[in-house]
């Protein structure tokens, strides 16, 4: 066994407790604020939707900026779950993992508790927990995304169908848990979209908003 190993084995019990921890932290750190401040813009929390999401950031800052937060907030799930990927197999440390990373991106300790809506963190947990699950996914919101325009919509329906996906692709009860408690929390985040869309004034993909 080498030295790499054994300071895996005989840290396991303290890491373990500390990989959700660490998740929440790093889910903290919101791509759309961090992006948005480096490249001069305003802060996405105080105009359009004021969510620090890669929506917002299109319709204010551009492509490249909303380019770089959905890639940034994807990372940051991606690499939480393979980080605890290396130390532990356990499905109750790796859901929980998931579900810490997801929650600091919509209740961040850093931005004052005031985060984005989850769904592209969200993604990449899933996409590293199972891979054909974040496929699924990714295919079922951009397929409502290209026929209706409205990136709210497909969120809305690739959360509600969430579950369904894990329970087919992935069945492990703490997956399934994990999947629906963030589905709840997407739904509940997402409830000024519901408003919008049922009464016509949601905005499309790529429309720019006006101060």
């Amino acid at each position: 066994m080498d030295f790499f190993s054994i300071l895996l084995v005989s840290s396991a019990p303290m890491v373990l407790y500390l990989l959700p921890l660490a998740a929440y932290l790093l889910g903290s750190i919101s791509s759309a604020i961090v992006i948005s401040r480096a490249m001069g813009l305003t802060d996405p929390r105080t105009v359009g939707s004021k969510n620090p999401g890669a929506t917002n950031v299109l319709r204010w800052g551009g492509k490249l900026a909303a380019a770089l937060t959905l890639a940034g907030d994807i990372l940051k799930g991606v690499a939480a779950v393979l980080a605890a990927r290396l130390f532990t197999d356990d499905p109750l440390i790796l859901a929980s993992t998931a579900g810490a990373v997801f929650l600091g991106h919509l209740y961040p300790v850093w931005h004052g508790f005031r985060g984005g809506k989850g769904v592209a963190t969200a993604l990449g947990a899933w996409f590293a927990l199972s891979p054909w699950v974040g496929v699924a996914l990714i295919a079922i919101w951009l397929g409502m995304a290209v026929i209706f325009r409205y990136s709210s919509l497909a969120a809305i329906v690739a959360s509600a169908a969430a579950p369904f996906f894990v329970w087919w692709l992935a069945p492990e009860p703490f997956y399934l848990a994990a999947m629906t408690i963030m589905s709840v929390l997407l739904l509940y985040r997402h409830r000024s979209n519901i408003r919008n869309l049922i009464a016509g004034r949601e905005s499309r993909i790529g429309q720019k908003k006006t101060a």
